[in-house]
């Protein structure tokens, strides 16, 4: 595919919106076909200066409309299934937002699915792996510029959870990030999780242990750890230490101006996830933009959803239980070697 992808994004919240600008303004190759929401007034209003875009309520008549040959889904997770399995079935490009499914079981579905059209279709938002400084740590890591790695630790801290954000979702919805990067920088699967609870904060709501402490182990031995702190209240701040046999490499600290000033000294933190890795969404939309015309993906893939899947599911085990608990895999397909 040569063509000029026409999108249909189906999804008009705090991310679909977001793409939807990201799509009109800044990426090149492709433009908004559709935006689907079941708030058509939503819908109405994501497509307003966007020419030629249409305003839907469902999204198998978005899939089915003859100006759409790529598809952006950025719905909640548990509405991914249905329209992931109809999108491949119309054998379009498909960037599906995290997570590719809420479970393990439905992820291997969508793989099965793609396995049998025999082609990668569906890239996973993943967006870490486009961050500059992500992709600057991956390259130390398989150059082996500082000797191998031994240990990764992880800092996740949002300033605060919205209404309704349970003890699970610390796992399922912020940790998620984690267990993709680990498998991003070491190219391999992450084999066991234990999650200890420890002090809580008073800002936790009831029926929420925060912060967790997140202990795992990859194929080959690596120990990787994760702060997951969301009621911090300070800001957003996400930010890895690798441990070499050679060095010590850290990404993600204080940016932006150093100030003294009147008797103070220091900088700003960014408040929200769209600030810290807006640029790392643009090069992962472009990214598949340009991957799609040629084929492809330019990015995870319907395996690396499933297998974050199983990590959140071990990941939740082992909240509960405070045990190690094994992260279970079928059999990777030869499509995804």
């Amino acid at each position: 595919m040569t063509e000029t992808l026409r999108v249909a994004v189906i999804g008009a919240g705090r991310m679909g919106a977001d793409h939807i600008q990201r799509l009109h303004n800044r990426i090149h190759g492709a433009e908004v076909a559709a935006v689907v929401d079941v708030d058509l007034a939503r819908a109405q209003a994501a497509v307003e200066g966007i020419p030629g875009a249409v305003a839907l309520a469902d999204a198998e008549e978005a899939l089915n409309n003859g100006d759409v040959n790529a598809v952006l889904i950025a719905t909640p997770g548990f509405l991914h299934e249905d329209i992931l399995l109809k999108a491949i079935a119309k054998d379009i490009p498909i960037l599906c937002e995290k997570p590719l499914t809420p479970d393990a079981e439905s992820s291997w579905k969508i793989v099965e699915a793609e396995v049998e059209l025999g082609r990668k279709r569906i890239q996973v938002g993943f967006m870490r792996r486009f961050d500059a400084e992500y992709a600057a740590l991956g390259q130390i890591i398989r150059n082996h510029e500082l000797g191998e790695l031994l240990m990764l630790h992880h800092q996740h801290r949002n300033p605060s959870t919205p209404a309704g954000f349970t003890n699970e979702m610390l796992i399922n919805d912020s940790v998620v990030h984690e267990f993709d990067a680990i498998r991003f920088f070491t190219g391999e699967e992450i084999t066991s999780i234990q999650v200890r609870l420890g002090k809580a904060t008073k800002n936790a709501p009831n029926g929420q242990h925060d912060p967790q402490h997140v202990l795992l182990e990859t194929e080959s031995g690596v120990l990787a750890d994760v702060e997951i702190y969301v009621n911090a209240k300070f800001g957003y701040e996400v930010a890895t230490q690798a441990s070499f046999e050679e060095g010590i490499v850290s990404i993600g600290g204080d940016k932006g101006p150093y100030t003294r000033s009147a008797g103070r000294w220091g900088g700003n933190v960014t408040p929200g996830f769209e600030e810290r890795f807006g640029a790392a969404y643009d090069v992962e939309i472009q990214s598949w933009v340009d991957a799609a015309r040629r084929g492809g993906i330019g990015g995870p893939s319907a395996w690396d959803g499933y297998a974050t899947a199983a990590c959140c599911e071990a990941g939740v085990e082992a909240q509960k239980n405070g045990e190690k608990v094994a992260v279970k895999l079928a059999a990777k397909p030869d499509l995804y070697n």
